[in-house]
């Protein structure tokens, strides 16, 4: 049967069981003054709850994001806290978080440890019966971007499963959702269900990696034993910026908290023949192609401008871009900058911006249309554009679906709003 423990930071540890190296810190986000700053499920783990894994042989599912507040490895502070870690799981990207998207990433070993380091993103998605050989706890820290598309949790997913064949339980350790709790965009049809994207969630989600796991053991009926080690001090109105906490790239191509604020709208550009800065400066804060009529496409975004967001011209010459889109070709584009948060709808905005370059470009503008459907959820949103339906009405259904995944999720939400 079924178990989900949910582990509350700062509960007296007698009343628990109710419930290699530095990583790279390239940048530091100060919490208000009024604010604690934020404690991530690792430091929490360590500082409440250490006896939960404290005898036990651990299989660790990280990569360069799993770190402490001081941004030191996992590997590191549970090796030091006496943490027995057997074998390390890695995802997309690898362990390192170098491999280019999509890149097949073979298993391999750790040169400061010397423990194996599994990939799930090579000849397995999922651990076997060989790699869970003596471990009795697989932990699980990752950082998730916020948005539907993103593969880290289809692998927690997947652990989960493996794991409860094999009775062994899976512990989360919760990270903030670095774009808060505002959810947005269409919500998946089942039927569009992949890798990329396997709940039904919105674009733009809301949701912790942990609540997101509780939401697919319950809908997937994983079974097996999810405990939880959630964030301490986090509230989903707050969003990464507000935290102080290092940020650290969840992958090669998301480089900077603004492009995680846009990447819920503009990786539905992946399913065009456009490109989305991949292989430049700025990859998912700016898109383009060689033949883009910037001033046109302006033109016809300012009859009906996104709030939140503003639009400067840019050129771009995509190198090695990895989605074999205009490579070492000029590219002219838009770059795309958050003016206010709070208002900004990454989602409607790609709608909005997808409706206009069809428009200004009938001839050239082309989809993809298996990798479109796929990310945007469905077949309609495409089907609709084409049709040169109004943004406004191509997404009139968002608000309801939006709001009736907010009724839906209220049990596995794990942080306060305020």
């Amino acid at each position: 049967m079924h178990r989900m423990l949910a582990l509350l930071g700062g509960i007296a540890s007698g009343l628990l069981p109710a419930c290699g190296g530095r990583g790279p810190v390239p940048d530091v986000a100060s919490a208000p003054a009024e604010e604690a700053v934020v404690r991530p499920g690792i430091d929490v783990l360590l500082t409440d709850s250490i006896h939960l894994v404290r005898g036990r042989r651990v299989g660790l599912v990280t990569n360069q994001t799993g770190i402490d507040t001081a941004g030191v490895s996992d590997v590191e502070v549970l090796r030091a806290a006496g943490v027995q870690l057997v074998a390390l799981f890695s995802p997309e990207h690898g362990f390192r978080g170098a491999a280019a998207p999509g890149e097949r990433v073979a298993s391999t070993r750790d040169s400061a440890t010397g423990l194996p380091i599994y990939s799930l993103y090579g000849s397995t998605t999922a651990p076997t019966d060989q790699m869970l050989r003596g471990i009795d706890l697989l932990i699980v820290d990752l950082q998730d971007v916020g948005a539907r598309y993103y593969t880290y949790i289809s692998t927690a997913i997947e652990v989960m499963r493996a794991a409860a064949r094999r009775n062994i339980p899976v512990l989360i350790l919760d990270r903030p959702n670095p774009l808060g709790g505002a959810m947005q965009g269409g919500v998946l049809d089942t039927a569009f269900a992949t890798f990329v994207g396997r709940l039904r969630v919105p674009m733009r989600h809301g949701l912790t990696m942990a609540e997101m796991a509780k939401l697919a053991a319950d809908e997937l009926k994983i079974g097996g034993t999810l405990l939880v080690v959630p964030v301490a001090d986090w509230k989903r109105s707050r969003t990464f910026d507000e935290i102080g906490l290092p940020f650290v790239p969840p992958s090669p191509n998301l480089r900077t908290l603004e492009s995680l604020f846009h990447y819920p709208g503009t990786c539905l550009f992946e399913g065009t023949n456009l490109s989305v800065g991949r292989g430049s400066d700025a990859p998912f804060e700016q898109i383009g192609a060689p033949w883009l009529h910037t001033a046109r496409v302006l033109e016809i975004l300012e009859q009906d401008k996104p709030s939140g967001v503003d639009f400067t011209p840019v050129a771009f010459t995509p190198v090695s871009p990895g989605d074999g889109k205009y490579a070492d070709t000029l590219v002219v584009g838009i770059r795309l900058k958050v003016s206010s948060k709070d208002s900004y709808d990454p989602t409607l905005t790609a709608v909005r911006l997808l409706s206009a370059i069809r428009q200004a470009h009938p001839g050239q503008f082309r989809w993809i249309p298996a990798h479109f459907d796929r990310l945007a959820g469905s077949s309609r949103l495409r089907e609709a554009i084409t049709r040169g339906t109004d943004p406004e009405i191509a997404t009139s259904s968002w608000r309801e679906e939006v709001y009736a995944f907010s009724k839906r999720i209220k049990p596995y939400l794990i942080a306060a709003y305020e």
